[in-house]
């Protein structure tokens, strides 16, 4: 009898694993799913959120959030709160792209005033934001500069002139998480993020022009920027490129090798942590806010040479044409918070491997234009498919203020290429009226949308499950894939 046999409906859109299911667990495992992403999950992911209930120090359930799929340790759509003395740092639970995450920006622009000059933005902004597997950027960092940019993130952009204050304000974290220390880097993870600030990357990365197509809380998109459909919006999908995955590469092996007593009590390998309270667990978490640091300067980046682009193209200002940040979210990342556990406040790692901070209205840590309506919360869509802007809900403390990042896949990626041509996924695209400027064929190939979970039933599940709601619908007009 598999796991997913085990499972137990207990709420709308919500199935227990007990912690019997399997022994070892200290807590069950919560999946928040219909019966049609039931369907869709893998053994091997139902297996991997029982594993993580093993952890030491777990407060409450294991979570696995719509979009839940099979990852390195944690399955990606994963949630974890682990005690902050007691429990520890795992960077399964994060993921190699450190802060691999989301930034939407609004426009005064109308899908009408657009449509015409749609190929030249495109193409424009292709030429403008390096983009492909392994390309380096516009700029050459020192040392020193690189360090900057570890410390002080999407500011040391904003200082060089890539952006404004405003932008920092709507930036989880304002775009800095303050425990970053450079000297926890090796020099290998420096040379590999040196040429890489300021560019796009490959995969599931993108660059889109969107349009409003439905707005379900009209009063909340109002505060969000979001006035009608059809205005048009920009969302950017990246995060801390290979300086990330080296990072992340790097304190896998440092933990494997130095705490082997503990994964012999582990049921994965994977799942390998740094105990609270260890010199590991400090620089980990140093290391890792760098790498969060390096993608928010990263999106900083990239956001001024979007507006550039569009600027050059549409020969108009900056203050008419809008492209204000709503927000930028992070969604592989570990952050300490306090929690309420069983009625007392808890200082907890909160692991969120492939999931979306939502915190609540009246949270301090989200900008005070937003306080009494509550986080933004975006969702990107597969290529071709909508993507979703939504704002927290008070159910979300469930999952300590966690939802879903995206549409989760369903095909592999060697799957997708061997049934597949980019050039037709490009055609079909064209057909539904979507342009696209890809840097290979092969990525269109292997991020095409059947690759994908259906967007639309992932952002309506949240919404039922009372994680969080959904505020407007977005489609694509055209993608910039690396």
């Amino acid at each position: 009898m598999g796991l997913k046999e085990k499972l137990k409906k207990v709420g709308t859109c919500l199935y227990e694993l007990p912690k019997e299911a399997k022994p070892g667990m200290k807590v069950p495992a919560w999946l928040f799913l219909s019966e049609k992403l039931l369907k869709q999950v893998e053994e091997g992911a139902i297996e991997q959120i029982a594993n993580v209930a093993f952890l030491p120090g777990i407060y409450k359930h294991s979570i696995a959030l719509p979009d839940m799929h099979y990852g390195y340790g944690f399955p990606i759509g994963g949630v974890a709160a682990l005690d902050f003395e007691n429990g520890g740092l795992s960077p399964g639970g994060i993921g190699f792209d450190i802060n691999c995450g989301v930034r939407l920006l609004r426009t005064n622009l109308t899908e009408n005033e657009v449509k015409a000059k749609l190929r030249e933005l495109l193409e424009s902004i292709f030429r403008n934001v390096p983009s492909g597997v392994g390309r380096g950027g516009k700029i050459r960092l020192t040392p020193s500069q690189l360090d900057d940019v570890l410390i002080a993130g999407a500011r040391w952009a904003v200082e060089k002139g890539f952006g404004t204050e405003r932008d920092l304000e709507f930036l989880e974290e304002n775009g800095c998480m303050k425990q970053a220390n450079p000297d926890k880097i090796s020099e290998k993870a420096k040379r590999r993020g040196a040429p890489q600030l300021g560019t796009l990357g490959a995969g599931n990365h993108f660059l889109e022009i969107q349009k409003v197509d439905k707005i379900y809380l009209p009063e909340i998109a109002k505060i969000f920027g979001i006035e009608k459909v059809g205005q048009v919006t920009i969302m950017i999908h990246t995060g801390s490129r290979g300086f990330g995955h080296q990072v992340c590469t790097d304190y896998l092996r440092i933990l494997e090798s130095k705490f082997r007593d503990l994964l012999r009590k582990l049921p994965d390998r994977e799942l390998v942590y740094a105990p609270a309270g260890s010199k590991e667990c400090e620089n980990y978490f140093a290391a890792m806010a760098c790498a969060a640091n390096f993608a928010w300067c990263n999106r900083q980046m990239i956001t001024h040479w979007v507006r550039e682009s569009i600027m050059k193209v549409l020969g108009m200002k900056r203050e008419e044409i809008g492209l204000e940040v709503v927000y930028d979210v992070a969604h592989n990342i570990c952050k300490v918070e306090e929690h309420k556990i069983n009625g007392e406040k808890k200082k907890v790692f909160v692991h969120r491997k492939g999931a979306t901070r939502a915190f609540p209205s009246g949270s301090k840590e989200i900008p005070e234009a937003y306080r009494d309506v509550g986080q933004p919360v975006i969702i990107p869509g597969s290529m071709g498919t909508a993507s979703y802007l939504l704002v927290a809900a008070e159910t979300a403390k469930e999952t300590f203020y966690s939802t879903a990042h995206g549409a989760g896949r369903v095909a592999s990626r060697a799957k997708m290429l061997r049934s597949v041509r980019g050039e037709v996924v490009a055609r079909r695209l064209e057909q539904k009226g979507i342009l696209s400027r890809p840097a290979s064929w092969k990525v269109m190939a292997e991020e095409a949308p059947e690759a994908y979970k259906n967007i639309d039933e992932v952002a309506l599940v949240t919404e039922k499950a009372g994680i969080s709601r959904r505020v407007a619908r977005l489609v694509p007009l055209g993608v910039v894939k690396g």
